[in-house]
């Protein structure tokens, strides 16, 4: 690719904050940008004239123009959200690439999964991008020393640092923290990404369920939550886990709480192998919590007689 080819990403020189870095690793990855100096350049000034020629230029320049590669937001009249919430430059960034940065963090996952990505991204906007605003225009919660602003402020150079005020070191610095932002993304996409699908699937298992009061699945997944969301009666969920065991996992009444909606049997409680197939008859019976919450057996049918039997005994 020749110079005149090559895109101009230009932002500002100096300390830099999650907002711009944040940016920068949206942008390179809706636009499919690897290593600055290779497939582009990355400028960090306040030269009116550079800024002019960029591509794209974020959190410098004063103007908000989409359509031009224009995302600052320090000028009067920067825009902000519905709700009044000022925009950074990161918020900037993802109104118009957040969902192609996600599509490009879901490639090669399926089709299924490229359809969440509006949805994905939306969810990113309300978990991340919403604090990035906040933050960085003081309108928000203070970040914690581990939130991501605390973090990419690390990046910068301490005052009585060597490399303090040199621009090809803070350069550097900044594109490690522009690093580090891509792989929260990555991280919180995959994340997302999985709860959705893993939830469309509990609709499914459902559904093709004989007792309403039963959710078996071929596989654990984020059951509790759409099970509170969709009103459904659960008392237990039986899935499989990976040392070839099938849990019986009981229902909370409600988010959060630690209790049951109908513990296993108390006559159950804490007993292992030989003890709890004599006190329950259910002949490949593994284990019962002693807080009677969960429990588990060597087969999926040996999992859903000891769900029956706890009914039974509980008078469901």
């Amino acid at each position: 690719m020749s110079s005149a080819q090559t895109p101009l990403l230009v932002t500002h020189s100096g300390g830099f904050h999650c907002d711009d870095a944040l940016a920068y690793a949206v942008l390179r990855l809706a636009l499919g940008l690897g290593e600055a100096g290779l497939d582009h350049r990355l400028v960090r000034t306040r030269d009116s004239t550079i800024i002019e020629g960029a591509s794209i230029a974020f959190d410098v320049g004063l103007v908000h123009d989409p359509e031009a590669g224009r995302f600052d937001h320090h000028q009067r009249g920067a825009p902000t959200r519905d709700d009044g919430l000022p925009f950074s430059a990161a918020g900037l960034v993802w109104q118009r690439y957040g969902t192609d940065a996600v599509r490009a963090l879901l490639a090669g996952q399926g089709e299924a999964a490229l359809t969440l990505a509006p949805q994905i991204a939306a969810h990113i906007d309300e978990s991340i991008i919403r604090r990035v605003d906040a933050i960085d225009n003081g309108v928000g919660p203070r970040d914690d020393g581990l939130g991501l602003g605390a973090l990419v402020g690390d990046f910068n150079f301490p005052w009585d640092s060597p490399d303090f005020g040199n621009g090809p070191a803070e350069d550097a610095a900044f594109q490690e923290a522009s690093t580090l932002c891509e792989a929260v993304l990555r991280r919180r996409v995959g994340m997302v990404r999985a709860k959705l699908m893993g939830e469309a699937a509990v609709l499914e298992a459902y559904a093709v369920g004989d007792d309403q009061r039963l959710l078996v699945m071929d596989r654990k997944l984020p059951w509790r939550s759409v099970c509170f969301r969709q009103g459904w009666p659960v008392l237990y969920a039986i899935y499989p886990v990976p040392n070839g065991n099938w849990m019986v996992d009981s229902m909370p009444p409600e988010p959060g709480s630690f209790e049951q909606r109908l513990p296993l049997p108390e006559s159950w409680a804490g007993l292992q192998g030989e003890p709890l197939v004599a006190a329950s008859g259910i002949g490949d019976a593994v284990f019962v919590h002693a807080r009677r919450f969960i429990g588990s057996a060597r087969s999926r049918d040996g999992a859903l007689a000891m769900a029956r039997a706890a009914m039974t005994i509980g008078g469901a």
